[in-house]
């Protein structure tokens, strides 16, 4: 069920859910009619790179080589997507299941990086992107999926509000070694 109530469309007597519905435009009705969503690919690293560099202006080319290279060769389960405008990637989500840490047996996601092309934002392609992650991964029987948060950074917190996501009672810890 939706935030606002509704519940999507069935196409059949059976249990068949019609994700494509965009009535209430959350995780059960899709956003990826508006902006195509697909599995990420070896081809994806030039154009994440470039919307990283949009956003952070800084050029992080070693971090996602690191994090690309988890998510296409380490990873037994392949969940991080990539949106597409115009045949350009114009937003990502790289995310891995993580299959029991810290003491809990259930799998758990976890949502290591997003981006969105400047010039694509406030155009539903983090919300197509959050979307389609949570379809596939309801489908993996995943229940529960984290980030971490700069505590500042106040646009991505108020879009992971607007999700759903909520403040956790674990509390992460950190030690200098210097």
């Amino acid at each position: 069920m939706s935030a606002t109530g509704n519940k999507p469309s069935r196409s059949f007597a059976a249990a068949e859910i019609d994700y494509s519905n965009a009535s209430g435009d959350d995780f059960e009705a899709l956003s990826h009619d508006r902006v195509p969503v697909r599995s990420m690919t070896r081809g994806d690293l030039d154009g994440i790179l470039a919307v990283d560099r949009g956003i952070t202006g800084r050029d992080r080319t070693a971090y996602f080589k690191r994090k690309f290279a988890e998510a296409m060769e380490e990873s037994g389960v392949r969940v991080s997507l990539v949106a597409e405008r115009e045949g350009r990637v114009c937003g990502f989500i790289m995310a891995r299941v993580e299959f029991g840490e810290f003491g809990s047996l259930e799998p758990e996601a976890v949502i290591d990086t997003i981006g969105v092309a400047a010039s694509d934002g406030h155009k539903g392609v983090g919300s197509a992107l959050l979307s389609q992650l949570m379809t596939n991964l309801q489908g993996l029987r995943v229940e529960r999926v984290r980030t971490e948060v700069e505590w500042n950074h106040f646009g991505l917190l108020s879009f992971l509000d607007r999700m759903g996501f909520r403040p956790h009672r674990r509390l992460a810890l950190r030690r200098g070694l210097g």
